[in-house]
This record gives structure tokens, sequence and C-alpha cells, in this order.
């Protein structure tokens, strides 16, 4: 059976304490979200399904997609970028030709950024994971 779905949020903005993020939408939705301020050590990101990262204005993607990308075991998981409004169109395309799968904008809503989570494991079935009902309770079939 597959385990629930996983996301690492990490929340590169707020330095001295997390501001309001999708976080606690995404665990409504039956997602188990763990949020940080910085990326983790290479190793410890092969637990989750998805990476979330969101970033201030002037924030190197390409680069941050590169070393997350060559991380051991990374593998095919979903990475995604939540990134200020002043990110032009060309800095998001760069992003995406170097490792992101979407760069969506930080202000989008929670169900926006699930709906592109579950899109893009869709594609891999070794990521294979479930979401928990918005109540926990059982489906009994007749």
């Amino acid at each position: 059976m597959a385990g629930q779905c996983s996301i690492l949020y990490v929340n590169a903005i707020n330095a001295d304490g997390f501001a309001e993020t999708q976080t606690r939408a995404l665990r409504s939705l039956g997602f188990d979200v763990v949020e940080i301020r910085d990326l983790p050590a290479r190793k410890g990101l092969t637990k989750y399904h998805a990476l979330v990262v969101r970033v201030p204005e002037g924030s190197r993607l390409p680069v941050i997609a590169t070393r997350l990308r060559a991380a051991p075991l990374f593998g095919r998981r979903v990475l995604i970028s939540l990134v200020p409004e002043a990110v032009t169109a060309r800095q998001r395309r760069e992003a995406v030709d170097s490792g992101f799968d979407r760069v969506l904008p930080a202000e989008c809503s929670a169900r926006l950024l699930a709906a592109a989570v579950l899109t893009i494991l869709r594609r891999y079935p070794e990521h294979r994971c479930v979401v928990r009902g918005f109540w926990n309770k059982r489906r009994v079939v007749a």
C-alpha cells in the first residue's frame, strides 16, 4: 500500500519566523507537510514525494534547481518553486529548464499547489502516494 503524500516546504523568505503559508491548507487537504527555513542535508530529501521551495526576489533559481536535482537518490521527485511577482517570465523559464517542474507565484492558493503536485506525481509510478480524506473517514463500498 502507498504511504501518505509528503511535502517538504522550504520557506526561505522568512528568516525570523514563518509567515502565513499554504502549509496549513495543504495539511487540511490530506498531505503530510513539513515546513523548514533552509534546505536540509541532501540525504534528508529522499523522505518526501515533493519539494516546494519559496524563494525571495533575486534568488538564483537555476542554481537551486541544479543543486537539488543533483542530490543522491533525488530522482524524479516533484520540485516546485514559489516566486514573487517581480520574477520575470524569462527567469521562470530558466528555472524550469534547470530542473524545477513548475514555477508558481508565491501567493498561489493551496489548491493550485496541491493540483500541481498531484499532476506531476501521476507521471511517476514509483512515487505512488495517497491523500487522506478531509474527515479521515473510510468509505465503505457495498
